[in-house]
């Protein structure tokens, strides 16, 4: 078998380089009917280029915990606040620290944004707390616990627990903490009552019985839950301010809506907290199979399983309402299902939930809660007239470059340049619709840096041209003829090209990584397109100059070709030649 020859390239590199083209053409196509189908024919604009809005939020430290603010929990809550926005796929958004008490968040214009305004300064305080008493909403000269714990003519909501049934706790526990013991009572009695040994006819000792007298804190939260107002909203959203975890609180809560559509509201007297939010893994919204409704599903650390299975185990004892546990979140009840058994790894929160509100809710308890409370400074709408101006500014940089870059391959490369112009046209249109189809896809959102970063990418795929461009007319030079040439510049150039566009991948990445904010923007744009340049240079850029090497025009060197041998100062062609030998003398012979 003969050996292949050298200086030759694979024969798929020369003989079928339809293929690739093939592949690339079905990539575009396929892309751009995506695209089409999709809807989003224009990539999402971020806040500097299509507005959108601007919140500025205050942190305000509970009475006695003035310290809390400090830059380790406003970095935390930036955090926070982040992975809430960006996981409803609003991308983009910048959240940043603005002196020692401030947080900005800028939210572009688009999808989510209305929600997104709503859970940036959510505290999501969740708490787990024993339902001690509950009543209706409106205040009350003697407040009381009913049996059903709801008050007449108002449903309760279906709040219910979805955890594994485990086995009852053997020693029963009468309520919840001793302090809850004590309001409880305090509220079934609003007055000084004789306890249950002197219920019966005293003795005749001639000294009367004194009654115990209920300690001023009892007193206190008594007459709070009694003048309590839960139709009025400042009313509940001061119920619980200012009130310690480990401490007896009061709250609302809606039981459902009335005939008329309005929310029905009850008021709650709840025992120390048993389980917190930190305690929560994982929160996700789903509907309930059995009844319909929308429900958030919740998992629980290993710690707090143990404190949950605790609490249903001392709660599945008791009467109603004291067999319920309130789901507290930022001082309202969201939901109060009753305890039947033990419950453990997992539970979950139903009530008068919708398709958003429960994904809100599941979104808020899996970032965590904020260290801090934050009030709402300003909501500021933010227009795009500024960003628009410094697009159209960078527009026209970019088209300038482009012209630029175009005139110096036409006049330096002539019938090359038409291979580079069609391959920048091919790395502009996969550009264009890889950023449409990524806006609803990952939330990608295009601003002026990742404008900067497309500009940037046009040297780097021209670059790789040139490099492609100059291997072949180094080919050319030493002799060979145009076809042997192109194979032979392709793997030097493609080596080249390779550790260029790692590099700068590998900047973009870096930079990706380290930055926030705009600058991600840049580093995302500069790195898609450091790969797309690899992409046309290998599918598009090498197989066109394969087919176009077997036209008359480039294959004879026109002098407009780019490929002249004369004018590159080409070598002869490299021949084979046969050593001449010296007659011999037929003696010698």
């Amino acid at each position: 078998m003969a050996a292949p020859k050298k200086g030759r390239g694979p024969a798929g590199g020369q003989s079928r380089p339809g293929r690739a083209l093939a592949l690339i053409l079905i990539a575009m196509v396929a892309l751009t009917g995506g695209m089409f189908w999709s809807g989003h024919t224009t990539p999402r604009l971020g806040i500097d280029l299509a507005g959108g809005t601007s919140i500025t939020l205050k942190a305000k430290a509970e009475p006695g915990q003035e310290s809390a603010v400090n830059e380790t929990n406003m970095n935390t809550a930036v955090g926070i606040i982040e992975r809430r926005v960006n996981g409803l796929g609003v991308s983009e958004a910048e959240v940043q620290t603005q002196g020692a008490e401030n947080i900005v968040v800028n939210i572009p214009r688009g999808t989510n944004e209305k929600q997104a305004r709503e859970q940036v300064g959510t505290t999501a305080q969740l708490y787990f707390r024993p339902v001690l008493a509950v009543t209706s909403g409106a205040p009350a000269a003697t407040p009381s616990a009913t049996p059903s714990g709801k008050p007449s003519g108002s449903p309760k909501p279906s709040a219910s627990s979805g955890a594994t049934v485990g086995e009852k706790s053997a020693t029963p526990t009468a309520t919840a903490s001793t302090q809850g013991r004590a309001l409880t009572e305090a509220l079934k009695a609003p007055s000084p009552t004789p306890t249950a040994s002197s219920s019966a006819k005293p003795k005749a000792t001639g000294t009367p019985q004194a009654t115990p007298k209920p300690d001023p804190a009892t007193a206190a939260l008594q007459q709070k839950f009694t003048t309590l107002n839960c139709l009025d909203p400042k009313q509940r959203a001061a119920a619980g301010q200012g009130v310690k975890p480990t401490d007896p609180t009061v709250a609302c809560g809606t039981s459902g809506k009335d005939a008329s559509g309005k929310d029905v509201w009850e008021k709650y007297l709840l025992g120390p907290a048993e389980v917190n939010g930190k305690d929560v893994d994982n929160a996700k919204a789903g509907l309930d199979q059995r009844t319909g409704q929308w429900i958030v599903d919740m998992e629980f650390t290993d710690a707090g399983s143990k404190k949950f299975q605790s609490i249903t185990s001392k709660l599945s004892q008791q009467t109603e309402p004291q067999n319920q546990f309130a789901i507290v979140l930022d001082g309202e009840v969201v939901s109060a299902p009753r305890v039947q058994t033990t419950l453990s790894a997992s539970a979950q929160i139903s009530g008068s939930f919708n398709q958003q509100s429960a994904q809100d809710l599941g979104n808020i308890l899996s970032y965590g809660a904020l260290p801090l409370a934050f009030q709402t400074q300003s909501v500021d709408t933010v227009t795009a007239a500024l960003g628009g101006d410094q697009l159209q500014a960078g527009l026209i940089a970019g088209a300038i470059g482009l012209g630029l870059v175009i005139i110096y391959l036409v006049v330096y490369y002539r019938g090359l340049s038409l291979i580079a112009i069609m391959s920048l046209a091919v790395s502009a249109l996969l550009t264009y619709v890889l950023m449409a189809l990524l806006g609803p896809a990952i939330g990608f959102a295009l601003n002026l840096p990742a404008v900067c970063g497309a500009i940037v990418a046009i040297g780097i795929t021209a670059d790789s041209f040139i490099v492609y461009f100059e291997r072949i007319r180094d080919e050319l030079r030493e002799g060979r003829t145009l076809r042997p040439a192109v194979e032979r510049a392709w793997p030097r150039a493609r080596r080249t090209i390779m550790v260029s566009d790692f590099v700068s991948f590998l900047a973009a990445a870096v930079l990706f990584i380290v930055t926030v904010g705009k600058v991600q923007g840049f580093a995302f744009t500069l790195g898609l397109t450091t790969l797309l340049d690899i992409v046309v240079v290998f599918l598009f850029t090498k197989p066109v100059m394969t087919l176009l090497a077997r036209t008359k025009f480039f294959g004879n060197g026109h002098k407009w070709s780019g490929l002249d041998p004369k004018r590159l100062g080409a070598k002869p062609p490299l021949r084979r030649t046969r050593r001449a030998h010296a007659p011999v003398d037929a003696k010698e012979a």
